[in-house]
């Protein structure tokens, strides 16, 4: 695929997203997908395959929110990589606003989510939920 079309399955997850579904970005990982948070923060670290994705970070992720949506205001791909700008408007399950911008640099192979880099609020994320995946459960 070229990066004309890796951008489609970008704006098609990211789509699909701001209606509310986010089993939209699972169902196109690959078996081998990896998540990484840069910096140095009680996030920061790498979490892999995406049975770990999904069981350590996001299942107990999504359990916090009453509602979430996450919308593309950018998105632009370069080869096997793609950038999206998107922002998230969601309710923690305490009530709490959760307004999240972002900066997800993807790469994708063969039709598939082989890995995405998450830049965000980690303010936000610190302030607002709780841990989700031990550091030690982590792939470094």
């Amino acid at each position: 695929m070229g990066a004309e079309e890796n951008k489609k399955l970008l704006q098609g997850i990211f789509d699909q997203m701001a209606t509310g579904n986010v089993r939209a970005l699972s169902d196109a990982m690959a078996d081998d997908f990896r998540w990484v948070f840069p910096g140095a923060w009680s996030w920061s670290g790498v979490c892999e395959p995406k049975n770990a994705v999904l069981g350590g970070l996001l299942r107990p992720l999504m359990e916090q929110f009453a509602d979430y949506r996450s919308e593309a205001d950018l998105i632009l791909a370069d080869g096997d990589q793609v950038m999206v700008q998107a922002h998230a408007t969601a309710t923690t399950t305490r009530g709490e606003a959760y307004n999240q911008t972002y900066c997800f640099v993807f790469r994708v192979a063969d039709g598939r989510l082989t890995e995405v880099v998450e830049h965000c609020d980690t303010a936000l994320v610190e302030r607002v939920l709780q841990p989700v995946l031990p550091s030690a459960s982590r792939a470094s």
